[in-house]
């Protein structure tokens, strides 16, 4: 998915009178149309000369869309795909490696959910600094609050045992420090086109035979999304559907491990819970809860849903 004028040499129904009348209604991408009522869309098509032809590149898009969708697998084809391309990152932190029997899943969505202050951020820029440092490969860090610390992140590869000469530790942190691409985004229109860029350059990787990025981190995901859930539509919904489905197509079709954060709101009784409601709940292979006591170093990290593993699994470690 992507723009509309991106779409015209391989859909000529796409054409530039199509798109005008989508950019008078503020629509320029795939993702516009999501969030559009399309209800009110078709409504506006009517009214104009064109209107079947208009009609038929609004079809035209929603079958793009569906068309973005993994065909079925058998329980072979999905046993051997498991077997031979999805092994697991070391994170760099033993309490959370022991708790996932080995790291995170490559091919997988990994969610990290926690109330502000538990140590989500510094998990990401620990299991960054760790994926970087140990594989040597790249790592993708978008970043929704400016977040990114490479302070941070230089402070974990100053902590390899001093038996290290300075000089070996200095050219580490720079070939790690070269190795993370962050990229600050605001919106959830900005962090989708990343991702398609990252897809294009993944395709390019595999082609070229260049450096394959191993992790995608997005730190917060919920922040993004929570403003277009607002209002009584459906659209806000079926474009937070649509960006955690590409998430998890990213990471399958190129064997990366994908990880984003979540903030906890208040549920019944006051009691804290996941934030983007049931609708994300199914999207993640893997959810983590993850805790810490106010002014501790001691984080606690239980698993909520695993592909793999059963819930209730618990760690405690240091970050």
């Amino acid at each position: 998915m992507g723009s509309l004028k991106s779409l015209e040499c391989e859909y000529p129904i796409i054409d530039s009178d199509f798109q005008n009348f989508c950019a008078s209604h503020g629509i320029f991408s795939v993702e516009d149309i999501l969030i559009h009522d399309l209800y009110m869309l078709v409504a506006f098509a009517e009214q104009q000369s064109t209107s079947e032809r208009l009609k038929q590149g609004i079809t035209q898009i929603l079958s793009i869309i569906d068309g973005q969708h993994q065909p079925w697998l058998n329980g072979m084809e999905l046993l051997e795909d498991a077997q031979q391309n999805k092994q697991v990152l070391s994170t760099g932190c033993e309490g959370i490696d022991m708790l996932l029997q080995g790291g995170l899943c490559v091919g997988h969505l990994t969610e990290l959910v926690g109330p502000s202050s538990s140590g989500k951020t510094q998990i990401c820029l620990k299991v960054a600094s760790g994926v970087a440092t140990r594989y040597m490969g790249g790592v993708v860090f978008i970043d929704t609050g400016n977040s990114f610390s490479p302070l941070r992140i230089a402070h974990f590869i100053n902590q390899i045992p001093d038996t290290i000469f300075k000089e070996v530790k200095q050219n580490i942190l720079e070939k790690v420090m070269s190795q993370i691409l962050c990229h600050s985004v605001f919106d959830i229109f900005a962090m989708l086109d990343v991702v398609h860029q990252l897809e294009y350059s993944l395709r390019s990787q595999v082609q070229t035979g260049a450096d394959q990025v191993r992790l995608l981190i997005v730190d917060s995901i919920s922040s993004l999304i929570t403003p277009i859930l607002g209002g009584s539509g459906s659209h806000g919904r079926a474009l937070m559907i649509s960006a955690g489905f590409l998430l998890k197509k990213l990471a399958h079709e190129h064997n990366l491990a994908v990880v984003v954060t979540n903030h906890m709101v208040g549920g019944e009784g006051g009691i804290l819970k996941p934030a983007l409601g049931e609708s994300w709940k199914s999207i993640p292979h893997v959810r983590l809860l993850l805790s810490r006591d106010p002014g501790s170093s001691i984080c606690h990290m239980s698993i909520l849903k695993h592909s793999y593993m059963a819930s209730g699994r618990a760690a405690r470690f240091m970050i």
